[in-house]
């Protein structure tokens, strides 16, 4: 990770990324992929499909995160401090995660290298994933019983 230490321009963007996260479409987009829970890669393969309802707000949502990350990724915002502020990406990644081998063969071999990135490089986005996995596997169990 090349950059360390916040600035004011790295609050702002944080702020703007805040603020378009809160634009009518992408509120809703987030609220259809925030209920979404794959049970296995074929669910993952329906809502990748233009016919899919779900499926433009799996496009706006995981696009969205994928550039946000790609800040950190490039050194344009310190990685810890996005995810601090921005970590609701990583929800969607813990989701995908299970079935990534199989979405990059199929799809795409470069589909959320900046998430995985983030994952790798960043302490507190690895905190936050343990927490998203466990959240994740709690919501599955949920929906078994």
């Amino acid at each position: 990770m090349a950059k360390k230490n916040p600035s004011h321009a790295d609050a702002h963007l944080i702020l703007e990324l805040y603020d378009l996260r809160r634009e009518a479409v992408m509120r809703e987009s987030r609220k259809t992929i925030g209920a979404w829970f794959p049970k296995d890669f074929a669910d993952v393969v329906a809502i990748t499909k233009g016919d899919d309802p779900k499926n433009a707000a799996w496009r706006q949502v995981s696009s969205y995160f994928e550039m946000a990350y790609g800040f950190a990724r490039h050194g344009i915002v310190p990685a810890d401090f996005l995810v601090e502020n921005a970590g609701e990406g990583l929800f969607l990644y813990a989701k995908i995660e299970p079935h990534l081998r199989a979405f990059r063969k199929q799809f795409s071999p470069t589909a959320f290298k900046n998430s995985e990135w983030l994952v790798k490089k960043s302490p507190v986005a690895q905190e936050r994933m343990k927490l998203w996995r466990k959240r994740i596997a709690a919501m599955a169990a949920d929906k078994k019983g």
